[in-house]
C-alpha cells in the first residue's frame, strides 16, 4: 500500500487512516508520545506464521509496537495478545508496554518478535470478534504442532479434525489423504489419521467459523489450554512446574495438575532473588502454610513469572487498569513493574458499547485452494491473518464454493448476492461478512442495524475509487441480499447463488435485508407528503379510527399464519393428530372469516371519512363508533371460540411433547418467514385484540364531548367490549404465563421440568455472577419459586446451560458492594447455597432487589420448599468459592462433537439473547404491558448519516419494531429490538427541520422516524416508550388469579 503522507509512520507505512484501528485506551485518553527521530524496523511474526515489517522510532514505548499490529490486523479485542521474543539470555519474555523498544529489543535486525495469544479467558464466548476466535484457533493449532497443548489421542485427532474442516471444508477421503500427508499437525501424525478422518466425516457441512468454535470448545476443556509451564523446584527439592492462568497459580509434575492456588486465596505474590513467594490469606480448613516457597532457576525467570502473573491477576480481576504508584522520594524498594492496558471487563464493555470502529471479516476455508485447483490468480490469493485494508473492504480468504453449495443445501433458502466489480479485475472474495442472524422470539429477521451499515457503506460507494479495485461489501451488510445488488445499490435478479451462513451462531436460513428496504427509488420526497398530507382529513377522531384499520391489517396477517400457512403446511405432513387440528382449524377459521368483513367495512368507513368514494354527503361518515358497536355485538357470538383457545394451546404443546414428529415439524415452521413470532403467541392474538379495542375505544370515549353524534355509539361499544375482556381477563393471564414458560423451555438445555402447575415467571436478566474465576455473565431467570443461572450456550442452537438453581424458600437478600467491592453488588443467601451477584447498573440491580424479595415472600407464603429440578444433563452446582479448572472427559469431548446434531436450531436473537446482549433484563409485568402496546402504521425512516426518508410499514410488538415494505407483506424484511434503546426528540443541532419526528438511539446506533399526525406521533412515543423503559416495580404479583393448569 502507499504512503498517504509524506513523512512515514507506522501506521502509514501499513495503510491506515489517520484514525484508522483500534486503540486499547479508554475514550477520552492519548496515545502514548511517539518521539520523532530515527525508525527501526522489527519483524513481527504473525500466528500464521508470516512475517510483518513495521518501522518504529527509538524511543517509542512498546505500547505503539503493539497498538502498530493490532491496527494492522484491524484486531479489536488486541488486549488479548501479546508480543514476546527472546532477551539476550535467549530467554523468552513478554514485551513490556510502557518501556521503550529499544531498550528491550537490542539487537532488532537479529531479533524475531512473535505475536501470540498471552491471555486466555475461560470461556472463548467471552470473545466478541469472530476475527478473534480465528486467532485463537491459529494459536490453538500452534500449540498442538509445538507440543504444547497434550491430550489423549481422541481430543488430539478432534481438534485436528475441526482444523481440517475449516481448512478444506467438508471430508473426501481422497483430499483428507492427500492433505494430511501434506501438513503436519502434530509429530507422529501417522497413527492417528484414520481417527481424525472419521471425526472429520461428522462434520458435515460446518462453516470454517464453526470449526474454530468447536476447536475453541473442545481446547478449552483441557487441561494444558492456554498453559506455559516454568520449571521450578518446591521446598523438598521436587522438580515441579508452575505456570498461570485466569483462574490463579497452578503447580503440575510434568504435564499433570497437582495444586491450583486461586486468585481468591493469593494475598500477595513476591519473588527474592530466585525464589518465588505466595502468600495466602488464612483458611482454618486449608492444610497449607500461609507462604509458599518455590525455587527457579534464576532471578530473571523468578522475576519474568512473576511479572506474568501480576498481569494476569490485574487482566483477570481488576476492573480498570491499576494506577501507577507515586516515585520514592528517596529509594526505591522493589520493583515499579504494573500491568498495562485494558482489563478484560474494560474490553468486554468497550465491545459491547459499540465503541470501535467496524471491520467486515469473514471467515473462510483457509488452505482449500491448494487442494481443490482453484483457478486464483496470484496476486488474489489470500493470507490466513487479514491485514488493514480501505474502509470499505471487507475480508475473506480462499473460496468456499463447495462447501457453500453443501451447507447451504442443509440450511434452506438463504440466497448470497453475486456482485460485480467496479474496479480494474473481479475479485474472488466479493462475498458479505458473517454475523449472526437475527431472531427475535423465534423469527430470523435481519436488523436495521445492519441495514445502517449497508446505507454507510452504499454512501462510500458513490464516492470516487481509490486506486487499488475494490474488494468490498456492495451494501456492507453482515448479512447477504435476498436479491443481488449491481453496483449502483439497485435491484437485479439475476445471478443468484446458494451460499452458507458462516456464523457458528446463525445455523438457519434468514429472511435478509432485502435491496427495497434501501433502494434509493423508495424515498419519498418531502413535496409528495405534503401534498398527500393535504387531502386527508385532520381531526383526531379520523386517525383514532385509522389505528383500527392499521392493528386489524396487522391482527389479520396474524390470524392467517394460523389459517392459511400453518394449516397448509400441516396438510402436506402426517403429524399432527385429526382432533388436534380440528380443534385448532375450527375455531381460528371463523375469526378470520368475521376479521376480514371488519376490515373491509372500517376501510370502506374511512374511505368515505377521506372523500375518496361517491359519497358526497360526509357528515353521517365522519365517525366510527357504529361500526365498532356493531361489529363488537357480532363479535360476541365468537366468544365461544375464544374460550377455546386456552385448551388449544396446551393441547399443542401436550401434542409437541408427546410426539418428536410434531415438536420437530412445528419448530421448522418457526424458522419460516411468515412465523416472525413464537408460534404459541400466534394462539393468544384473538385475545390480545380485545385488549386492544378496548383501549380505542377508551380513546375515542375521551375525545369525544358528550354532546357528539359519535359519543353514544362508541361508549355502548366500549361498554360491550369491556365486559367481554372482563370475561377473558383470568384464562388470559393464565395462558401468558403457560405460553412464556414454554418458550423458555426452549432457550433453555439442562433443565426438563421448567413447566409445572403454579409456577409463575417473575423476571429474567443478565447479571454478573462473581466466583474464584472472577466476574462472569450469567443469564437469571426468576420465577415464583426457584432462582435459575445460566451461561450462553456454546453450541450452535445460542441456548442457555443452566448452571445452578437456589430455592427461594429460606432464601435471603442482602445489598453487598462494600463486602466484595464491586458496584451494584447483591447476595443471595439460600439454605444450602449462596452466590453473590452484581447488575449493571443501579436501577438493575433495584428491579432485581424487588422482585427477588417479593418471589421470597410469595415463597415463603406457599405450602413448602420447591420440587427439585429435573435435569437433562447435570448442571453445574459450583459454589461461588469453587476453584477447579474444568477437568478433560471424553463426555464433554463427546457432547461438543455431537452438538450440531443434538441441539435444537438457532435461536440467536430471541427476548433472552436481547437481554443477553444490552446486559438488561424483562419482567412478566413488561411482558403484559407490551401486549397492550402493540401499533402498526407507515413511518417515514432516516438513518443518521442518509440523506432521504424511507417510507416503511412498521409493526411493534414484543419489544421489537418488524419492517415491512407494504402492509400487503406477508414477512417482515428486517427487525429492530428496542430493549436498552432510549426514546428522544431530535435537537437543533440534528438538522432535522421535519414535525413528528421522534430519534430511537443505543450507542452508536441512531435512527429517526417520522409520523404522519400529531395523534400518530404520540402514539408511537407512547408504545415505543414501554418497550424501552421498563414499568414501575412497585406493585404484587396477583394471588387471586394463580396461573395454574
Amino acid at each position: 500500500m502507499g504512503e498517504t503522507e509524506q513523512r512515514p509512520t507506522a501506521g502509514s507505512r501499513l495503510g491506515a487512516q489517520e484514525n484508522a484501528g483500534i486503540s486499547t485506551l479508554e475514550h477520552g485518553q492519548k496515545p502514548p508520545m511517539t518521539p520523532p527521530g530515527k525508525l527501526v524496523s522489527i519483524k513481527i511474526q504473525m500466528l500464521d506464521d508470516t512475517q510483518e515489517t513495521f518501522d518504529v522510532p527509538q524511543r517509542a514505548p512498546g505500547k505503539v509496537l503493539h497498538d502498530a499490529v493490532c491496527n494492522h490486523l484491524n484486531l479489536v479485542e488486541g488486549d488479548y495478545f501479546g508480543l514476546e521474543f527472546p532477551d539476550h539470555k535467549k530467554m523468552m519474555v513478554w514485551l513490556d508496554l510502557l518501556k521503550p523498544v529499544m531498550k528491550q529489543i537490542r539487537r532488532p535486525k537479529h531479533v524475531v518478535v512473535k505475536f501470540v495469544v498471552k491471555f486466555f479467558p475461560p470461556d472463548h464466548a467471552q470473545l466478541q470478534e469472530e476475527l478473534t476466535r480465528y486467532l485463537f484457533a491459529l494459536q490453538v493449532k500452534q500449540d498442538l504442532a509445538q507440543g504444547r497443548l497434550t491430550c489423549n489421542d481422541t481430543s488430539t485427532a478432534l481438534l485436528i479434525s475441526h482444523i481440517v474442516q475449516s481448512e478444506i471444508g467438508d471430508f473426501d477421503e481422497t483430499i483428507d489423504r492427500e492433505h494430511l500427508a501434506k501438513n503436519k499437525y502434530i509429530p507422529q501424525q501417522e497413527a492417528l489419521e484414520d481417527k481424525i478422518m472419521e471425526f472429520h466425516r461428522s462434520h458435515m457441512g460446518q462453516t470454517p467459523a464453526e470449526s474454530d468454535f468447536q476447536l475453541l470448545e473442545i481446547a478449552r476443556r483441557l487441561e494444558m489450554y492456554g498453559i506455559r509451564l516454568h520449571p521450578a523446584k518446591d521446598r523438598e527439592g521436587t522438580k515441579i512446574n508452575l505456570a498461570v492462568a485466569n483462574t490463579g497459580i497452578l503447580v503440575f509434575q510434568g504435564h499433570t495438575k497437582i495444586n491450583a492456588f486461586n486468585w481468591a486465596k493469593v494475598r500477595k505474590l513476591s519473588f527474592k532473588r530466585k525464589r518465588f513467594l505466595i502468600k495466602l490469606r488464612p483458611d482454618v480448613n486449608s492444610s497449607f502454610q500461609d507462604t509458599l516457597e518455590f525455587l527457579m532457576a534464576s532471578r530473571d525467570f523468578c522475576k519474568s513469572f512473576w511479572k506474568i502473573c501480576v498481569e494476569h491477576h490485574a487482566f483477570f480481576r481488576l476492573f480498570e487498569e491499576p494506577k501507577p504508584k507515586p516515585k520514592p522520594v528517596l529509594f526505591s524498594r522493589g520493583s515499579s513493574f504494573r500491568f498495562s492496558g485494558r482489563t478484560q471487563k474494560q474490553v468486554l464493555d468497550y465491545v459491547k458499547e459499540g465503541g470501535h470502529k467496524k471491520v467486515q471479516f469473514e471467515r473462510k476455508h483457509s488452505k482449500i485452494h491448494s487442494i481443490r485447483s482453484l483457478t486464483a490468480q496470484p496476486s488474489e490469493q489470500h493470507t490466513e491473518v487479514p491485514k488493514q485494508v480501505s474502509d470499505s473492504s471487507s475480508f475473506a480468504y480462499g473460496d468456499d464454493n463447495d462447501a457453500a453449495a453443501l451447507q447451504s443445501c442443509r440450511q434452506g433458502k438463504e440466497l448470497k448476492a453475486s456482485t460485480e466489480d467496479t474496479g480494474q479485475h473481479k475479485s474472488p472474495s466479493l462475498k458479505k461478512s458473517p454475523k449472526e442472524g437475527r431472531k427475535v422470539d423465534g423469527a430470523v429477521v435481519s436488523t436495521v442495524e445492519e441495514e445502517e451499515e449497508a446505507a454507510k457503506d452504499r454512501m462510500q460507494q458513490n464516492r470516487p475509487q481509490s486506486q487499488q479495485p475494490s474488494t468490498g461489501s456492495l451494501t456492507g451488510s453482515p448479512h447477504l441480499s435476498e436479491l443481488s445488488i449491481n453496483s449502483q445499490g439497485g435491484p437485479s435478479v439475476a445471478n443468484m447463488s446458494l451460499s452458507p451462513n458462516l456464523s457458528p451462531d446463525a445455523k438457519q436460513s434468514s429472511p435478509l435485508i432485502s435491496p427495497l428496504l434501501n433502494d434509493p427509488t423508495c424515498i419519498r420526497t418531502d413535496d409528495e407528503e405534503e401534498v398527500k398530507r393535504k387531502r386527508f382529513p385532520t381531526e383526531k377522531a379520523y386517525f383514532i379510527a385509522k389505528e383500527v384499520a392499521t392493528t386489524e391489517r396487522t391482527y389479520l396477517k396474524d390470524l392467517e399464519v394460523i389459517t392459511l400457512w400453518f394449516q397448509n403446511a400441516v396438510s402436506k405432513e402426517d403429524c399432527m393428530p385429526e382432533t388436534l387440528k380440528n380443534l385448532i382449524f375450527s375455531n381460528f377459521e371463523p375469526l378470520h372469516k368475521f376479521h376480514s368483513g371488519f376490515l373491509k367495512e372500517i376501510e370502506q368507513r374511512l374511505a368515505l371519512w377521506e372523500g375518496r368514494s361517491n359519497a358526497h354527503i360526509k357528515g353521517d361518515y365522519q365517525r366510527i363508533g357504529d361500526v365498532m358497536l356493531k361489529n363488537i355485538q357480532s363479535m360476541k357470538q365468537l366468544t365461544i371460540h375464544l374460550w377455546k383457545h386456552n385448551e388449544i394451546l396446551m393441547e399443542l404443546e401436550n401434542g409437541i411433547k408427546n410426539s418428536r414428529k410434531l415438536e420437530t415439524f412445528c419448530r421448522d415452521f418457526e424458522l419460516q418467514k411468515v412465523c416472525y413470532l413464537p408460534l404459541n403467541t400466534f394462539l393468544l392474538r384473538p385475545l390480545h385484540r380485545l385488549m386492544h379495542y378496548k383501549q380505542i375505544m377508551e380513546r375515542l370515549c375521551k375525545h369525544y364531548p358528550p354532546s357528539h353524534v359519535d359519543f353514544r355509539d362508541s361508549r355502548a361499544a366500549l361498554a360491550e367490549i369491556s365486559e367481554m375482556v372482563a370475561q377473558l381477563h383470568g384464562n388470559m393471564i393464565k395462558m401468558e404465563n403457560f405460553q412464556k414458560l414454554h418458550e423458555l423451555k426452549k432457550d433453555l438445555i439442562g433443565i426438563d421440568n421448567l413447566v409445572i402447575p403454579g409456577r409463575e415467571f417473575i423476571r429474567l436478566g443478565s447479571l454478573s455472577k462473581l466466583s474464584g474465576k472472577g466476574l462472569q455473565q450469567r443469564m437469571f431467570f426468576l420465577f415464583n419459586d426457584i432462582l435459575l443461572y445460566t451461561s450462553r450456550g456454546l453450541t450452535a442452537s445460542n441456548q442457555f446451560k443452566v448452571h445452578g438453581h437456589l430455592p427461594l424458600y429460606g432464601m435471603t437478600i442482602e445489598e453487598s458492594e462494600e463486602e466484595w467491592g464491586v458496584p451494584h453488588c447483591l447476595t443471595l443467601r439460600g439454605q444450602h447455597q449462596s452466590i453473590v451477584v452484581a447488575a449493571s447498573t443501579r436501577a438493575e440491580m433495584d428491579k432485581w432487589t424487588e422482585d427477588v424479595q417479593m418471589a421470597i415472600d410469595l415463597a415463603e407464603k406457599s405450602s413448602g420448599p420447591a420440587p427439585e429440578l429435573l435435569a437433562s444433563s447435570p448442571p453445574d452446582n459450583k459454589s461461588p468459592d469453587e476453584t477447579t479448572v474444568d477437568q478433560e472427559s471424553e463426555d464433554d469431548l463427546s457432547a461438543s462433537r455431537t452438538s450440531l446434531e443434538r441441539q435444537s436450531p438457532h435461536r440467536g436473537n430471541t427476548t433472552v439473547h436481547v437481554c443477553w446482549h444490552r446486559n438488561t433484563s424483562v419482567s412478566m409485568i413488561d411482558f403484559s404491558i407490551a401486549v397492550e402496546n402493540q401499533l402498526s402504521g407507515n413511518l417515514l425512516r432516516k438513518f443518521k448519516n442518509s440523506n432521504g426518508w424511507q417510507k416503511l410499514w412498521v409493526v411493534f410488538t414484543n419489544f421489537c419494531m418488524f419492517f415491512y415494505k407494504s402492509h400487503q407483506d406477508n414477512h417482515p424484511l428486517a427487525s429492530l429490538p428496542l430493549l436498552g434503546y432510549s426514546l428522544t426528540i431530535p435537537s437543533e443541532s440534528e438538522n432535522i427541520h421535519k414535525d413528528y419526528v421522534f430519534k430511537l438511539h443505543f450507542k452508536s446506533h441512531v435512527y429517526y422516524f417520522r409520523a404522519e399526525s400529531e395523534y400518530t406521533f404520540e402514539r408511537w412515543m407512547e408504545v415505543i416508550r414501554s418497550a424501552t423503559s421498563s414499568a414501575s416495580r412497585t406493585r404484587a404479583l396477583s394471588h387471586k388469579e394463580p396461573h395454574a393448569y
